[in-house]
C-alpha cells in the first residue's frame, strides 16, 4: 500500500469513526454525547479566543457554539470531517457576533496599532518580578491584538489558514466561498500582517523596534497586563498539548510572522462552561432532534 493510500485508509476510517460516534450520540447514549463535546470544546474554543480576543468573551461564544453544534448534530452527513463541520457553525456564529472586541470599537489599523506599540517603549527589558513570564504575557496578547486589526473576514481566513494550518479546500468549504475567494482573502491577509510584523517586531525581524520585554512597564502601567494574574501565559491547556514555553521555542527556530502568531499555548476550554453545556443538552431543554 502506497503512503497516499494509507493516509486515505486512515482518513476514512477516522470518518467512520466519528460516523459511529455521532449516531450513538444522537440516539441518546450520553456517553457518546459527552465524547463529541470533549472532542470538540479545545479546538472551538481556540477558535473563539482568536476571533473574540478576550477569555471570558471567547468562553461565553464557545458555549454557544457548542449548543449550536450539538443540537444539529443530526444534520451532519460526514460530507467533512467532524471539527471542520463544526468550525463551520463557529465561524459563522463568531463572523455575525455582534459584541466587538476593543480594537473593533476603535476601528485600529495595523499602522495606529504600531504606533501604540511605540510610544512608551523603554529603552532595557523589564527587570522586575517574573520578568520572563510578564514579557510571554505581553507577547501573547500583542499577537492577539494584532489579529484584531484585521477586519473579521480577513481574520477568520488567516487564523484558519496560518494560524490552524487548515488545506485551503477545508478552508474556503467552512467559510462557504470558493477556493479561489479564500486564496485571495488569505493572501491579502498575510500580505498586511507580514508588512506589519517585518516593521514592527523584534522576533521577525531584529532590526524592527518593538521588543516584547521593553513593552512589560507600559503595559502593566495601562492595565493591559496585570502582574499578579496573567490570563495567556497561565492560562490552562489540553492534556499533553504545547506549553508557553514549548511554543515560544518553536516561534524562535522559525522567526517568521505567521509563526509569532501561531506560537501560542495549546488552551483549553474551561471545564465549568463545558459542563454548563452538557448539562443543558442533557436537561431536556435542547433535543438533538430539532
Amino acid at each position: 500500500m502506497s503512503s497516499e493510500d494509507a493516509v486515505s485508509s486512515e482518513g476514512e476510517a477516522a470518518v467512520d469513526s466519528e460516523r459511529a460516534l455521532v449516531t450513538r450520540a444522537v440516539d441518546g447514549d450520553k456517553a457518546a454525547l459527552e465524547e463529541v463535546v470533549h472532542l470538540l470544546q479545545d479546538p472551538l474554543y481556540r477558535l473563539a479566543l482568536r476571533m473574540a480576543w478576550r477569555p471570558a468573551d471567547a468562553e461565553d461564544a464557545t458555549q454557544e457554539i457548542l449548543i449550536r453544534v450539538i443540537t444539529r448534530l443530526a444534520t451532519w452527513r460526514a460530507e467533512a470531517r467532524l471539527l471542520t463541520w463544526a468550525y463551520r457553525i463557529g465561524v459563522n456564529y463568531l463572523l455575525n457576533l455582534r459584541r466587538k472586541t476593543p480594537q473593533e470599537a476603535k476601528q485600529l489599523s495595523l499602522e495606529e496599532f504600531r504606533e501604540n506599540l511605540a510610544d512608551g517603549l523603554a529603552a532595557a527589558d523589564y527587570t522586575g518580578p517574573e520578568a520572563e513570564l510578564l514579557a510571554h504575557e505581553v507577547r501573547l496578547t500583542c499577537s492577539q491584538a494584532v489579529l484584531q486589526c484585521l477586519e473579521r473576514g480577513e481574520r477568520i481566513a488567516f487564523v484558519l489558514g496560518e494560524i490552524f494550518e487548515l488545506p485551503s479546500p477545508d478552508a474556503a468549504w467552512i467559510l462557504d466561498v470558493t477556493p479561489a475567494a479564500y486564496r485571495k482573502r488569505l493572501e491579502r491577509a498575510r500580505q498586511r500582517i507580514r508588512a506589519f510584523m517585518g516593521s514592527t517586531c523584534g522576533i521577525v525581524n531584529p532590526k524592527a523596534f518593538c521588543r516584547c520585554a521593553r513593552r512589560v512597564g507600559t503595559a502593566v502601567a495601562r492595565g493591559r497586563v496585570d502582574p499578579r494574574r496573567p490570563v495567556l501565559a497561565t492560562h490552562h491547556v489540553s492534556p499533553g498539548g504545547r506549553g508557553v514555553a514549548e511554543a515560544a521555542a518553536q516561534m524562535h527556530r522559525l522567526h517568521d510572522a505567521a509563526a509569532v502568531l501561531r506560537a501560542h499555548p495549546d488552551y483549553a476550554a474551561p471545564t465549568a462552561r463545558t459542563d454548563a453545556v452538557l448539562a443543558l443538552l442533557q436537561s431536556g431543554r435542547f433535543p438533538l432532534l430539532e
